[in-house]
C-alpha cells in the first residue's frame, strides 16, 4: 500500500443499521471454503504491504480506531481515569505536529471500554471531548446470565451514560443452528441498547466452522447489530485474519442487500503494530476506503497503543524507545 489513509471524520457516530427481518434461507445457504480464505490471506500479507513512506499515517488511523479497553478483575475509578487521559493524548502533541496531524483535531482513541461499574467514571472523565464509552454487557464475557437481568445490565449502562454496547451472544444458539433464537435475542438486546450503538461479539474462537461464524454474523446484522466484533478476549482463540476475512465478506454482503454499512472489530491478542497494519490492508481490500474510519472499524486494544507508538518513535527519531517510556501505568 503505497497510499495514505483518507482522513477520519471529526466525529465516530455513524448512520445506525435498521435490520431487517430473519432471512433463514440465506442464512442457511451461506457456505465459506475455508483453503480460499487461508489462501486470500496470505496472498494478502505478501502482495500489499504498507510502504514505510505512508506507515505512520496507517499508524495513526490504527490509534483513531482503538477501542482502548481496560476489563481487569482489579480495575480502579484511578486506572480508568488514568487510560481514559491516554485515549485523549494517546500522542505528545509535539509527536502529533511531526507526524502532520492537525492542531484543530488533535488525535484520541475512538472510545474506552470498561466494565458496567466503571462506566460513570469514564463518562466523567471524557466529558467533552466527543471519546465514547463503550461497556462490556449481558453477562461478559459467558453470556450465560439469564436474559432478563443480561437486558437490564444494557439499561443500566445505557442509563449511566456509555454510547456503545459489547453484547455477547449465547453460543448455544449458533453452535446448534437456532438462528430464530440467537435473532430474538440479539434483536431484544438492540431494543434495550436505544440511541447506543451495539457491537455483537460472537466469540469465534469457540463457534467452529467459518461457515458458522458467517452465519452468525449475518444474523446479529438481520437483527440490528451496529458492529460485529470477533472476541470477548478471553477466549483460547481470538481474532485471526481468516475468521476477520469471514465477517467482512459477511458485511460486505449485508451491505450488497441492504444497503446498511455494519462496522466490525476484531479484538483480543492483535498487540503489534504489525498486526494492525494487516487488518488495516485487509479491511481496505475487502470493504474499502469507506471503512477505515472509527465509525466502521474498531480495535479492542489493551497493549496494541505502546507497541504503535515505540514504532511511531523509531519512524520519527530512528530509534526504538523503551517499552517502559509508553506504559499506560
Amino acid at each position: 500500500m503505497s497510499q495514505s489513509p483518507e482522513s477520519p471524520p471529526p466525529n465516530p457516530g455513524s448512520a445506525r443499521n435498521p435490520g431487517a427481518a430473519l432471512d433463514l434461507a440465506s442464512v442457511r445457504a451461506i457456505r465459506v471454503n475455508a483453503a480460499a480464505v487461508a489462501d486470500r490471506v496470505a496472498g494478502l500479507t505478501v502482495a500489499r504491504p504498507v510502504a514505510a513512506a505512508v506507515r505512520p499515517a496507517w499508524l495513526v488511523r490504527a490509534i483513531a480506531c482503538m477501542d482502548l479497553t481496560t476489563l481487569a478483575g482489579d480495575d480502579t475509578p484511578g486506572r480508568v481515569r488514568r487510560l481514559c487521559a491516554k485515549a485523549r493524548q494517546p500522542l505528545s502533541p509535539e509527536t502529533q505536529t511531526a507526524l502532520g496531524v492537525a492542531r484543530d483535531r488533535p488525535l484520541s482513541t475512538a472510545a474506552v471500554c470498561v466494565y458496567h461499574g466503571l462506566v460513570e467514571t469514564a463518562v466523567r472523565a471524557l466529558d467533552g471531548t466527543g471519546i465514547t464509552v463503550a461497556a462490556v454487557s449481558t453477562g461478559f464475557p459467558a453470556g450465560l446470565s439469564p436474559l432478563p437481568l443480561r437486558i437490564e445490565e444494557i439499561r443500566a449502562s445505557v442509563a449511566a451514560g456509555a454510547g456503545e454496547i459489547d453484547v455477547v451472544i449465547t453460543r448455544a444458539h449458533a453452535l446448534t443452528d437456532n438462528w430464530s433464537a440467537l435473532y430474538d435475542e440479539i434483536a431484544a438486546f438492540r431494543d434495550a441498547c436505544g440511541d447506543a450503538h451495539m457491537k455483537v461479539i460472537l466469540a469465534t474462537g469457540e463457534l467452529g466452522a467459518p461457515t458458522r461464524v458467517a452465519r452468525a454474523a449475518l444474523v446479529a446484522m438481520m437483527a440490528g447489530a451496529d458492529f460485529v466484533k470477533t472476541s470477548t478476549g478471553m477466549e483460547k482463540v481470538n481474532a485471526t485474519l481468516p475468521v476477520s476475512l469471514v465477517m467482512m465478506r459477511a458485511i460486505r454482503d449485508y451491505h450488497a442487500r441492504t444497503g446498511a454499512r455494519v462496522g466490525f472489530k476484531p479484538a483480543g491478542g492483535i498487540g503489534s503494530a504489525a498486526e494492525a497494519l494487516a487488518y488495516l490492508v485487509l479491511l481496505r481490500e475487502e470493504l474499502g476506503p469507506a471503512w477505515m474510519t472509527p465509525a466502521l472499524f474498531r480495535f479492542g486494544a489493551s497493549r496494541l497503543l505502546s507497541d504503535i507508538e515505540r514504532h511511531l518513535d523509531l519512524a520519527l527519531t530512528g530509534r526504538h524507545a523503551s517499552p517502559d517510556h509508553f506504559a499506560l501505568g
